[in-house]
């Protein structure tokens, strides 16, 4: 019992669950995808999903009631593109030595933040893959937001819209929203004074530290994209495991992830791109 009360890498079974609960609230919390509700999540037990493109347009056979018997309809939707998502490993691991005053609840949280935020990067990792837009000022205006999703409205995309831009370019925004062309309206005061830049002409916004700028050193103000154009493969959530590590007197935490973002229609999204920078 007393070592049950004893707060140290010595007691694992003590450790593991406190550390388990908070690494899986924080990623949940801290991460933007890894609820489900802005990109689809599929399952993958076997680390692999098939997702097929939602498809823009396929031909559909209108047939009239004096049209005789016997029409074959066309399989046109096996022409549609199948999309293999292969899940990536995610992991961290911190050494927990044995020695009092562990705070397994604060491990857990470190862990499971580090693991959201990795997971996050890869998700826009996925959208590099997305069209440009031609819009260059600098910086991106409401007006730009707006220019965006009509190009993705116009390929078919009639549902939610996401954005998610760098914090520069959200306070950028703001301060816009907080000029005179929106004087006296219920979305600049809830903007103002919440810090959010919520629905813009349909389009759900969020802000992110971790855009900044792609592998080719272009800068991305952020990208815009509908729930269609991605999907998330898990195989499985979060999870945290303790093993014995004898050359460091103490415990390895080790938080994991199996999962895998993938942009599945590019049609769907686009990159925001500052082309004057």
């Amino acid at each position: 019992m007393a070592n049950e009360a004893y707060q140290s890498a010595i007691n694992a079974d003590g450790l593991i669950q406190p550390a388990l609960a908070a690494a899986v609230y924080e990623a949940t919390e801290q991460s933007m995808f890894l609820s489900g509700e802005i990109i689809p999540i599929v399952n993958a037990p076997g680390g692999i999903a098939r997702v097929p493109e939602i498809a823009t347009s396929v031909d559909v056979d209108q047939i009239s009631s004096e049209a005789s018997t016997g029409v074959d309809l066309e399989n046109e939707l096996a022409t549609v593109t199948k999309n293999d998502i292969v899940c990536d490993l995610f992991a961290v691991r911190s050494v927990v030595r044995d020695l009092g005053g562990i705070d397994p609840t604060a491990i857990g949280t470190a862990l499971g933040r580090a693991v959201a935020e990795k997971f996050d990067a890869s998700v826009y990792a996925a959208l590099d893959s997305a069209g440009d837009t031609t819009f260059d000022s600098t910086p991106l205006t409401i007006d730009d937001i707006l220019d965006a999703a009509a190009v993705i409205r116009g390929n078919g995309e009639m549902g939610q819209l996401y954005a998610v831009f760098n914090t520069t370019q959200a306070y950028t925004i703001l301060k816009e929203i907080g000029t005179n062309a929106f004087a006296g309206g219920d979305f600049q005061t809830q903007a103002l004074r919440s810090g959010n830049l919520g629905n813009i002409g349909g389009v759900q916004c969020f802000m992110s530290h971790l855009i900044t700028a792609t592998a080719s050193g272009e800068t991305v103000p952020g990208y815009m994209f509908g729930a269609d154009s991605m999907r998330i493969a898990m195989q499985k959530n979060v999870d945290i495991e303790v093993a014995r590590r004898a050359a460091a007197v103490g415990n390895d935490v080790v938080a994991s992830l199996h999962a895998k973002a993938a942009l599945i229609d590019a049609n769907r999204a686009i990159r925001l791109v500052d082309t004057t920078s």
